[in-house]
């Protein structure tokens, strides 16, 4: 069963992407606040953060709307799984938002010819989120 935050960034995510589908919203309750992991298919990854992270700081401040209501620090968790090599995830818990790797695996070079131009955007719109002043 979900939970009203978690309907509302499904709702808004499900608006804007190509994939509806494929949204997934887990929530997950900490000493921080709530924890929403968002995954969507990864040709929609760039959709969800948007240029510079416009789109996602957006979904961010909709969640502080709705945890003032609620009582609740919301937190926003995007799931970049384009790549089973390397998993970023970019989080609001910070003003310096930037890409954090989970995978403790050996990241192995990639091959510039097989990444396509839209998978090259999406990582190049995460590595730009290092410039948002939060």
């Amino acid at each position: 069963m979900s939970t009203i935050d978690q309907q509302f960034v499904e709702y808004i995510v499900k608006s804007l992407v190509g994939y509806p589908d494929d949204v997934v919203v887990e929530r997950i309750v900490d000493e921080k606040g709530v924890l929403l992991t968002l995954t969507v298919n990864p040709d929609d990854l760039g959709r969800v953060i948007g240029k510079r992270g416009v789109t996602a700081q957006s979904l961010r401040t909709l969640l502080r709307a709705l945890g003032t209501k609620n009582d609740a620090r919301y937190n926003l968790k995007i799931v970049n799984n384009d790549d089973e090599r390397e998993n970023y995830t970019i989080s609001s818990d910070d003003p310096a938002d930037h890409p954090v790797k989970n995978s403790p695996e050996e990241v192995v070079e990639n091959d510039e010819s097989e990444e396509s131009d839209y998978a090259k955007k999406a990582r190049k719109e995460l590595a730009e989120l290092d410039d948002l002043d939060i």
